[in-house]
């Protein structure tokens, strides 16, 4: 790929602002979204799987519901829930499918896709169909923070926070204002001249940091690792050295700085997000860090829209 040519995965990337606001107006419009007071599972694979941690993570947060996140293969098959979310992109993952099959009758279900011509259009009771934040790519990005900006804004529409909200949390139109700052702020240097990344969140952004994790082992083949930001001190700190980098996405933990100081890596935190406006919202700083794994990959001569060993869709055989 010549240099001045920009790849598909850094234009999907910068759409983001507008597919979160779109999400914003259209799950106001969802009759299929969890209730309050429901007790909800959501599933994915990959990439999705870590979207529905972190709503969990909010929706309980929010004082809205018992809420669990399974990958969709992990599904425990004995428990009961009022209503599952299944997030596919591709709406065709075969273990999403399978598991919408075996719920129908036993659970309301709710499926999140950017393809309405997929099976699980009908394996689903209902279907919210985000096309316009489909992408070209093998790696998700827009279609990925569009899904939670949907299902963050139906946690807004049912009542929101009764008290503060979690550590970093806006509404999805102040994530939005913050992604528009994210696509265009510079990258931090020392991120970029990294060797190896982990990445650390805690309640909610521990699901963005999974992901930020994979968008740099996708897209770029990198060394990426992520934990919970209070379990970094229980033993993977030992990797940290020069030339490493250590993101949190979210507000840092008292003490860890001077931790990771101490060992001599790079930190990324809250600080370096800042804006006048404040800090940006962990998942448009979820967009920074998807940003570093095209700019990586690019600089490593890889391909950041094909990656290796990896396909759309996983599809398995009967």
């Amino acid at each position: 790929m010549a240099a001045a040519e920009q790849s598909r995965t850094a234009a999907e990337t910068a759409t983001q602002p507008t597919c979160w606001r779109r999400a914003a107006r259209a799950a106001g419009e969802c009759a299929g979204l969890p209730r309050p007071g429901e007790r909800v599972a959501v599933t994915g694979c990959g990439t999705s799987w870590f979207m529905a941690q972190a709503y969990a993570a909010l929706r309980e947060a929010a004082g809205q519901g018992e809420t669990d996140a399974f990958a969709s293969s992990e599904f425990p098959a004995g428990r009961r829930y009022d209503r599952v979310v299944a997030i596919t992109r591709s709406g065709t993952t075969t273990e999403v499918l399978s598991l919408l099959g075996a719920l129908r009758g036993h659970a309301a279900t709710v499926a999140l896709t950017a393809d309405p011509d997929t099976p699980v259009m009908t394996a689903a009771d209902t279907v919210a169909v985000l096309d316009w934040a489909d992408e070209e790519s093998v790696v998700q990005t827009r279609f990925a923070t569009t899904a939670l900006a949907f299902l963050r804004a139906g946690l807004e529409a049912a009542g929101g926070w009764p008290g503060a909200a979690p550590a970093g949390v806006k509404t999805v139109a102040e994530a939005a204002v913050d992604a528009e700052l994210a696509v265009t702020q510079p990258l931090p240097e020392a991120a970029l001249a990294a060797a190896q990344w982990t990445f650390l969140g805690s309640g909610w952004t521990y699901g963005l940091a999974q992901e930020a994790a994979l968008k740099m082992r996708e897209a770029a083949g990198a060394w990426t690792e992520a934990y919970p930001a209070m379990e970094y001190r229980h033993g993977p700190i030992a990797i940290a050295a020069p030339g490493r980098a250590v993101w949190t996405l979210g507000r840092l933990p008292v003490g860890l700085a001077g931790d990771v100081a101490g060992a001599g890596a790079a930190l990324v935190a809250e600080s370096d997000t800042t804006t006048g406006a404040g800090a940006l919202d962990p998942m448009a700083d979820l967009v920074r860090v998807q940003r570093l794994a095209v700019a990586v990959a690019e600089a490593r001569g890889l391909d950041p829209d094909r990656p290796r060993n990896l396909t759309r869709s996983v599809i398995l055989a009967e």
